[in-house]
């Protein structure tokens, strides 16, 4: 990591193992589950849950195991527990598809529920959600706790699903799912990661089925005009990537 971007990042170690950065001197802590904190405004995000993934798959003949939303939903309740904030704003791509509401089990809908009862919980629409909570919103049977926005303002920072490639100071997005992959012990390690250069931060995909794409695809180096710093989900810890080290 170079000087400059070291300055206006101001990374610091968590005894949690999470990262804290400014992005746009906010302070962002990049949790180890790939969740962002923002204790200033009491509001944990996370992008893309993607849930219901494994039954979308298996309604199409491919057999993935039916517990990408219990294991992602236990992860978000963990999170919540830890840390009890006020806001929960999930970042768009919170379900697979348009009829992943429908085909959650009762117990997972019911945890929804208690989750987001008694805080502002807000769901961001996403590419693959967006007629999921449209119908949802319209619909009693498969309505859900909390409100549906298209974007959000929070102090310097504007919270949205996809970033743009002219997007203005402080976007905090998800869409692209990035990973970091680097040569450790003489493999190659693989591992999603938060990408930011302190004017903009991509967030890791929280689902448990969430696939990744490589931070130097040009889909995502190519939102930077310098090399950003990438940092990698670890079992007990957020690792702070320079740009040269990765492959």
């Amino acid at each position: 990591m170079n000087a400059a971007l070291k300055q206006t990042l101001s990374p610091a170690r968590r005894p949690c193992g999470s990262l804290s950065v400014r992005v746009m001197g906010e302070l962002c802590v990049l949790r180890c589950s790939g969740a962002l904190w923002l204790p200033d405004h009491g509001t944990l995000v996370a992008g893309d849950l993607h849930l219901e993934k494994g039954s979308a798959f298996a309604a199409r003949g491919q057999m993935l195991p039916p517990y990408d939303s219990r294991a992602t939903l236990d992860r978000l309740e963990a999170e919540i527990a830890e840390l009890a904030p006020a806001r929960v704003v999930l970042l768009g791509d919170s379900f697979h598809d348009s009829r992943s509401i429908g085909r959650m089990a009762a117990d997972d809908r019911a945890r929804l529920d208690r989750l987001a009862f008694g805080r502002d919980w807000v769901w961001l629409e996403g590419n693959h959600d967006r007629e999921a909570l449209t119908a949802a919103d319209a619909d009693a049977a498969f309505r859900l706790r909390g409100r549906v926005v298209g974007a959000m303002a929070l102090g310097a920072l504007n919270l949205t699903h996809e970033p743009m490639p002219e997007a203005g100071d402080g976007e905090v997005a998800g869409h692209l799912h990035p990973c970091a992959r680097v040569v450790a012990h003489g493999r190659m390690v693989r591992r999603p990661c938060f990408v930011t250069d302190g004017r903009r931060l991509i967030l890791p995909a929280f689902g448990a089925f969430t696939g990744g794409l490589n931070v130097k695809d040009a889909a995502i180096a190519g939102l930077f005009s310098e090399p950003p710093m990438t940092a990698a989900l670890g079992k007990d810890r957020v690792h702070a990537l320079a740009w040269a080290t990765l492959v």
